[in-house]
């Protein structure tokens, strides 16, 4: 702590390393009053190092940062931050997904079945004088490559649906959106800024399979973050309010195992 200097006004005080800060004194009545009597207003001069300590950290949450990092490469995640809960989303997402290509596969294959079979028909309608120029051959490539496009689309659709991903973290909730292959975005929220969480689970199949969608609303601008075919949605909705509970009222939250489904 530098020694405290009396400085004439306008100059500053030397500061050793450590930032003065001058409290500036509001004009009110009793300054007033103290002027009229003589008194000057008393100037305080308080130092403070100009690089910060840095807080604490847990050995326990230090180690849970580690293996978050390790386990989660793509997360910037600071300082004594780790992982609570890594959402993804459930499989039935990629069963609709590949059912619907294998439906269209199926048709193109009885639509092969069928122009086979007719081949003398079709060679007409292109104005083919002679049927056999409609071989085998020459129904089947333009067929595979149909086919080729509908099962890059199955894995297309495949990537983006998993590469959409949900954690919770000690200090906030990450969001990684997909919307297609070449377009991606990031969200952060902080818990302090989270204002209600909440869960949804609608219809026969969904209580069956245990999915739903979580929904989470902020101060402020009222934005709303939702995020659909999450797995056990109801003890995500727990763990993400509990966290956001403790973290506002200044309490460790220190997690139990690291859940991820």
């Amino acid at each position: 702590m530098p020694d405290e200097k009396t400085t004439s006004p306008g100059a500053m005080p030397k500061s050793n390393g450590y930032t003065p800060v001058i409290p500036v004194q509001p004009a009110n009545n009793t300054n007033q009053q103290n002027n009229a009597n003589g008194d000057s207003p008393q100037m305080v001069y308080l130092a403070r190092p100009t690089i910060p300590e840095e807080p604490e950290i847990p050995e326990a949450a230090q180690r849970k940062h580690e293996e978050s990092k390790r386990l989660y490469p793509e997360l910037n995640l600071s300082r004594g931050e780790f992982v609570i809960s890594a959402i993804r989303r459930h499989p039935i997402g990629l069963l609709s997904i590949w059912f619907v290509t294998g439906f269209i596969i199926a048709i193109m294959v009885a639509m092969l079945v069928f122009v086979l079979q007719n081949q003398a028909t079709f060679a007409a309608t292109l104005g083919m004088k002679n049927s056999t120029a409609l071989t085998f051959g020459a129904v089947m490539m333009p067929f595979l490559g149909i086919v080729a496009l509908i099962l890059l689309g199955g894995f297309v659709s495949s990537y983006v649906y998993t590469q959409n991903k949900f954690f919770l973290t000690n200090e906030s909730v990450i969001q990684f959106i997909q919307i297609s292959l070449f377009s991606r975005k990031e969200q952060t929220i902080s818990l302090a800024n989270i204002e209600d969480a909440s869960y949804r689970q609608h219809g026969v199949l969904q209580h069956i399979l245990g999915y739903g969608n979580i929904r989470l609303s902020t101060q402020g601008e009222e934005t709303t973050y939702r995020f659909s075919y999450v797995a056990n949605p109801r003890h995500q909705i727990a763990l993400l309010n509990d966290a956001v509970e403790a973290f506002k009222n200044g309490r460790p939250i220190m997690g139990n195992e690291l859940s991820e489904y």
